[in-house]
């Protein structure tokens, strides 16, 4: 029996992506492997996430909370990937997503250093999210050290969520960073009540103002990230939010319109759903205002860090050179040549330059 078109294609653009994200690489062979209906993505990965759920049950059970930390978030990440483009039956869907919050909830309070779940008030309702301090606070709002640490906002992709980012968020943290990861609207948990929005200077306002009420971080000292449509949320907000000190973006597009016809099926049906739509025509239209041009980028002033890989095929590399070039502050572009989508086959050409760059640019020292 061939595999579905739509199996084979979510192997070939996310591989990479899965493994430098948490997927140990046997188990993404075996699964996928296992795998030839669509229908059967995210009940395959289900399965293989309950394994490391109960690994870690058993470990808080027997009281090995840093051990119960990494089984869970890492069956977090599993579960979240049986759900992230799965959009075909919407109630399986939520049961795994729901898994996913439930497993990475459970690990919080055990990870090293530890995190706590926050609600930030939006429209009315909240976006959830997740705050993590460095080492060397206290974690319950008062630095040990008496100096509060900048923060990295970090904000997820058009399939991600905030349980998929802690393999990056990890270089941020280690060099003295808080992070606040959060599902913005159409992300996550915020999928449900708001649909995607292109201008996502209005959730990432909402964050800032919900930072600036705190008492445990430097409101002087706020980075923004996003990671592929995050890679254009990040520096469509930047333009508008100047209370941002730096922003770092990671193959995000220019306009989502102009890549609409070169985006698998999957993408464009996630898009659709997430946006709340009823038709593709509906969500093709609706691309439209997820966009840099009309002088958005022009109004980003603040410094800049763009990513992309030369081996895109989701998002063309020339869309962030694009950006880069009409942005009006002080802008660093990284082509990775042999990088795919994010450039997630070559983590290491990015993720830690990224974090050096930003804690400079968050005055922290060099280590």
């Amino acid at each position: 029996m061939s595999k579905d078109p739509r199996v084979e294609s979510a192997i070939a653009h996310w591989a990479p992506r899965f493994v430098s994200n948490g997927i140990l690489l046997t188990d993404f062979q075996e699964v996928t492997q296992g795998i030839d209906r669509w229908e059967d993505w995210t009940s395959a990965w289900s399965k293989r996430a309950l394994v490391h759920e109960n690994l870690g049950k058993e470990a808080l059970e027997q009281q090995f909370f840093l051990s119960a930390s990494e089984h869970l978030s890492r069956a977090a990440v599993y579960y979240h990937f049986a759900k992230f483009v799965s959009v075909h039956d919407l109630g399986e869907m939520r049961v795994a997503h729901m898994k996913a919050v439930e497993c990475k909830q459970l690990a919080l309070p055990h990870m090293r250093p530890p995190a706590v779940r926050v609600e930030i008030p939006y429209l009315g309702k909240t976006l959830a999210g997740f705050l993590r301090l460095p080492n060397g606070t206290n974690n319950l709002g008062a630095p040990s050290n008496h100096q509060k640490p900048p923060i990295l906002i970090m904000v997820p992709g058009l399939d991600s969520a905030k349980e998929e980012l802690e393999a990056y968020e990890l270089p941020f943290l280690a060099r003295g960073m808080a992070t606040l990861l959060v599902d913005g609207p159409g992300q996550g948990e915020a999928e449900y009540d708001f649909p995607i929005r292109g201008d996502y200077e209005v959730p990432v306002s909402a964050m800032v103002d919900w930072l600036m009420q705190r008492n445990d971080i430097d409101h002087t000292r706020i980075g923004l990230w996003g990671v592929s449509l995050g890679g254009y949320y990040a520096p469509r907000a930047a333009a508008f939010e100047k209370r941002l000190k730096a922003c770092i973006g990671l193959a995000g597009p220019y306009d989502f319109s102009d890549t609409w016809e070169q985006l698998p099926p999957l993408t464009r049906e996630a898009f659709r759903v997430r946006s709340h739509l009823a038709t593709e025509a509906q969500a093709k239209e609706y691309s439209q205002t997820l966009t840099m041009k009309n002088g958005i980028a022009q109004q980003i002033t603040c410094p800049l860090f763009l990513v992309t890989g030369k081996l895109d095929r989701l998002i063309p590399w020339q869309d962030t050179k694009r950006m880069a070039d009409e942005a009006s502050g002080p802008t660093e572009l990284l082509i990775v040549e042999d990088g795919n989508h994010i450039a997630n086959n070559r983590p290491y050409r990015y993720r830690h330059r990224t974090a050096d760059w930003m804690a400079e640019q968050l005055g922290l020292p060099r280590i």
